[in-house]
This record gives structure tokens, sequence and C-alpha cells, in this order.
């Protein structure tokens, strides 16, 4: 039977969990959002992480800077977040304007208080699978493949892409599952050959319908993590061809409604994980 992975729901009951788990705080978590600049996608993404925010019982502010700022500009309101013991957790909207050095930018946040998990320090932990912040979409990328797959000890999960916001780090949780792990990229000679050996295939690319049924053997699981929009019609697009994959994969998250609500939802868990370790 064809699964459709409905990430929507999944995290509807992750929130509620973390709502509980709020109510039974002596404080309340409080989450700083910085947006650089005025992007369209960014404001509709950051708008949806303050509301899911606000539904589980979360204080968010958003530090809304010029895009014309300076990476030092922005270092230094960093800074100051970072010394304020009242902010739990420090998030930086991205994609930032070219000009700012972004992994400056991102290292200079306390770790404590990365719950986008992207610091050297939280990204050393997941490689040696020791206690850290974890990325937020890596995070719910496994998240949902265990509601398919329970025990993934043996399986062969190929990564395509190795982006440090996803592929790197999701590739490195799936091994610690005890998975086999493979990785491709824009460079990989027969990215065919590989794709269709996979029992978990996890697509971060952000090209529109890469995969397609040629892809994938029966049965895989497919997490699609890439959106896009068509530049004609302006419907939102996954990295797989949905329509072409559901007639020989078992399971497939949605674009929208797959891993987008469950990257939100490890958001709030983490901003919940950081208050407790600064605790």
């Amino acid at each position: 039977m064809f699964i459709i992975i409905d990430g929507t729901k999944q995290a509807e009951h992750l929130q509620q969990t973390i709502k509980s788990q709020i109510q039974h705080l002596k404080k309340t978590p409080s989450l700083h959002v910085i947006v650089v600049g005025s992007c369209v996608p960014s404001a509709i993404y950051v708008k949806k992480k303050v509301a899911a925010c606000h539904n589980v019982g979360i204080s968010s502010t958003v530090h809304e800077i010029d895009k014309i700022a300076t990476t030092q500009e922005l270092i230094d309101k960093i800074t100051t977040l970072n010394q304020d013991d009242q902010v739990h957790g420090i998030l930086v909207q991205l994609p930032l304007p070219d000009h700012i050095n972004r992994d400056a930018v991102l290292q200079h946040i306390a770790p404590c208080k990365d719950v986008d998990g992207l610091t050297v320090y939280n990204l050393g932990h997941i490689m040696t699978d020791t206690s850290g912040i974890k990325p937020c979409t890596p995070q719910g990328c496994l998240q949902l493949i265990h509601s398919v797959i329970p025990n993934l000890k043996g399986l062969h999960a190929v990564i395509v892409g190795k982006s440090t916001l996803v592929g790197n780090p999701i590739g490195q949780l799936l091994l610690h599952q005890h998975a086999t792990v493979t990785y491709t990229h824009s460079h990989t000679k027969n990215l065919k050959h590989l794709t269709r050996q996979a029992d978990i295939l996890v697509v971060a690319t952000g090209v529109a319908h890469l995969i397609g049924e040629d892809h994938i053997k029966p049965g895989v699981v497919i997490i699609d993590v890439g959106i896009s929009r068509d530049g004609k019609t302006g419907k939102i697009l996954g990295d797989v061809d949905f329509e072409a994959v559901s007639q020989k994969a078992k399971a497939i998250t949605p674009v929208p409604g797959g891993v987008g609500p469950m990257t939100v939802a490890n958001l709030l868990l983490n901003t919940v994980k950081c208050m407790k370790i600064q605790s």
C-alpha cells in the first residue's frame, strides 16, 4: 500500500507534546529570530515560526535588520543576544544577502542558544553521536522516516545533496541508526545507478523533479526535502516527481506538507532544549 507521509499531522502531534512540556516549566522559553532584508519567502517562513511559537507557549521576538547591514553589525547583534539570559534561542533566518559572511555569523551564535544546530560545536556532536542540538530539518526527516520504518538497521540510505543544512547531517543521523549511507551530489557520476539501490532516499537539492520513476527501485521510502516554484504556473514543486514515483515507491513525503512542518516543530523542540541546557 502506497503511503503519503503526512508531515503536517505529525508536526501537530509533536507540537502538542511540546506544549504539554512547556506548561510544566517554571520559565517561558524565548526564541529570537534575526531577519535581514525583506525577502518574501523568508517573511512567510518567519511568520509560520512565530505562529507556531505562539501555539505552544514560546515567546518569540523578530529582529528586522536592514539589508545593507554588515557582517560585523550582525555579529554585534548576536553578541548582545548571547549575553542576554532572557534569550534562550537564536535563529538567523536564511538565506542572508550575498555580501554577508554567513558562516561567520552562524558560528558566532552561542552553541547553547543555537536552535538551528548549525554551529561547528553542535554539528560536531552529530558526528560523534553525542548530546547536542540537532539541525531542525534533518531531525524532522529522521522522525518521518521512523514513522514508516521503525528499525533502520542494515538498510541502504542514499542522500542526494551534501549541504551542511540537510544532506550532510541527515546522513550522519542515519548512520547512527545503523543504516548504510551513500552520499551523492551534483558531481556524482551515474546518479540513477546509486539511487536505484536505496531503501531510503533523501533528496535535498532544490532542483524541481530531479528524481523520477527511473531513479528508484520498488518499495523505497522517499523523503523529499527540496522545494521550488514553477516560474510559469506558480505551483510549488519538490525535488521528486511525486506522481511518477507514487506507482513504485512504498512511501513519500508530499511537497508542501511533508518536511516543512516538521522543521518548524523541531525548531520549537530545540528552543525548549536550549532553555533546559542553559538552566
